[in-house]
């Protein structure tokens, strides 16, 4: 009998899938009715904006570098569309195409800052995240006004519309990072700067698309949000740092050069039935960002030390 041996496949299999069916497993221990197909739904449905946002910090996070503006930007988003719209159906799409060049050009920026400018993406998407925080607290005076057509939010809010729309990005970002030659620039520009300019990568190009990727996962992932959860001057108030948390233990490498779109996902997935866990077990927000802060680093370090063992 050929095959491959189980406890050979078992290793083949990342981490990050074992650990998740370990929580969903408990999860369902501390209530049986998550297991039922609605209640996996609608967790799907609300884990939406964390797995696009993800993905978009994905290919920021493979070409070496950062985005900590992607929350504020979804909080922007959300503002914007709200206040433009004023909950006219009429206007939205025209409002989804304004937000998507507002995506498209926040991530440009970075992108040009970072690369053109050589000003770490730690400080370049740190800057824009205070200037997008800014620029909103001055337009709404603190306190947003308008409101969001359901025509803009059904997407979000029917768990049809969220996970069609969430499966379609996961698949173009795996196409995207494995399936062409884009992907493997990407990978190859996070693996080594240097080497990769001497073989001719077009580095800069790579990590502005990288973040102009970014931005326009952030869109989508407000307008997911929105659907749900509606207005909010602090809609996307750290998912920046949970995107990160879940690219990181689906197996990308700090750094770059490493990750896998199914592991991001993961990764995102991990995350939000963590979340999901301690509220189940009346834990408190502060604590969950406790131990949000423990996985990434143990993640990061976890990575690190495959990295040297690989080398």
């Amino acid at each position: 009998m050929t095959g491959m041996p189980v406890t050979g496949a078992w290793r083949r299999v990342p981490a990050i899938w074992l650990v998740l069916l370990i929580v969903t497993a408990v999860i369902i221990w501390r209530n049986p009715s998550f297991a039922e197909p609605v209640s996996l739904l609608t967790f799907l449905k609300r884990s939406a904006p964390l797995i696009v946002l993800t993905a978009g910090q994905l290919f920021v996070i493979v070409t070496g570098e950062f985005d900590l503006s992607a929350g504020a930007l979804i909080t922007t988003c959300v503002v914007v569309a709200a206040k433009v719209s004023a909950g006219d159906p009429a206007l939205t799409w025209p409002v989804i195409g304004l937000l998507a060049l507002l995506g498209a050009g926040v991530g440009l920026v970075n992108g040009l800052v970072t690369t053109l400018l050589r000003v770490p993406s730690f400080i370049t998407t740190l800057g824009m995240m205070l200037v997008l925080n800014g620029a909103v607290f001055l337009w709404t005076g603190g306190s947003p006004t308008g409101s969001l057509a359901p025509e803009f939010r059904q997407y979000g809010r029917e768990t049809g519309y969220a996970v069609a729309v969430t499966a379609v990005v996961v698949a173009v970002a795996w196409l995207l990072l494995h399936r062409s030659r884009f992907g493997h620039l990407a990978l190859a520009t996070g693996g080594g700067t240097r080497a990769a300019a001497l073989s001719g990568v077009p580095v800069a190009r790579m990590r502005i698309i990288a973040f102009v990727i970014s931005g326009l996962s952030a869109v989508v992932a407000a307008i997911l949000l929105a659907g749900f959860a509606g207005l909010s001057k602090e809609a996307g108030a750290g998912y920046e740092f949970q995107a990160i948390s879940a690219v990181v233990l689906g197996g990308a490498v700090l750094g770059g050069g490493r990750g896998t779109a199914g592991g991001a996902v993961a990764g995102a997935l991990t995350l939000q039935c963590l979340f999901t866990l301690l509220n189940l077990l009346g834990l408190e927000k502060p604590l969950r960002d406790t131990v949000q802060g423990v996985l990434i680093i143990l993640a990061a370090a976890f990575a690190a030390y495959r990295l040297r063992k690989e080398q």
